[in-house]
């Protein structure tokens, strides 16, 4: 008795693009928690009085900045 199996199996080409679409989505998803993170730290330096700020050593034209290398993981100061 003979039997016929069928394996049904992805080509690559669609394995490429389900690939493609996963890398694209999670750099699109790590993109936007980086800007999340950086609105949110902007958002709670910005409620902070001048006075504040000073007590903490910073001026009101660095926080654009200091949000930024928080958000990108470099290291301030």
């Amino acid at each position: 008795m003979a039997y016929y199996n069928e394996v049904a199996q992805r080509s690559d080409l669609v394995e490429r693009l389900l690939g493609s679409a996963a890398r694209y989505l999670t750099a699109a998803a790590e993109r936007r928690a980086v800007r999340r993170t950086y609105r949110t730290t902007l958002a709670e330096l910005q409620t902070l009085s001048n006075r504040e700020l000073a007590d903490l050593g910073l001026h009101r034209s660095e926080l654009k900045r200091i949000a930024w290398d928080s958000a990108h993981g470099n290291t301030v100061r």
